[in-house]
């Protein structure tokens, strides 16, 4: 595996940046499960690392402001995998996603009107269904006189 993990075409996090711990996971493995620390745990310092840019970090910590700790890290795991370099490829995958994600820009929201014709049919649609109502009330109140 590289010395870095690709995030984007410009934005690579060296693996230093990241640290890696594996802690006892639950789940399938059998009495193999007590024995193994195959989980493996990602904490990276975002708040603090040198391999984003400022307007890409700020970004990153607004859309990822949730999964933050008070300290700024991201912390990440991954035990699905019976191993440790499963688990340690599904974490950097799943680190890698997450901050691509966070890092592209939103799509900016262009505000749209309905077309005349749209309009035109609400209305006609409205005056249909206020004419039957007005029909089922005038019947109505006929009936109900006992």
């Amino acid at each position: 595996m590289a010395d870095v993990l690709r995030i984007t075409s410009r934005i690579a996090i060296p693996l230093r940046e990241l640290e890696l711990t594996y802690v006892r996971s639950g789940g399938p493995g059998g009495q193999n499960v007590n024995k193994v620390a195959s989980k493996a745990v990602l904490r990276f310092d975002l708040l603090r690392s040198p391999s984003i840019p400022e307007a890409a970090r700020a970004r990153a910590l607004a859309k990822l402001s949730s999964r933050l700790t008070q300290d700024g890290e991201l912390l990440l795991s991954s035990g699905i995998y019976r191993d440790q370099p499963r688990n340690r490829e599904a974490v950097l995958k799943r680190l890698s996603q997450l901050l691509a994600d966070a890092l592209r820009p939103s799509k900016r929201r262009i505000p749209t009107q309905p077309s005349a014709k749209a309009r035109a049919r609400r209305l006609t649609e409205k005056k249909v269904r206020a004419h039957l109502k007005r029909q089922r009330r005038a019947a109505g109140e006929e009936d109900s006189g006992c």
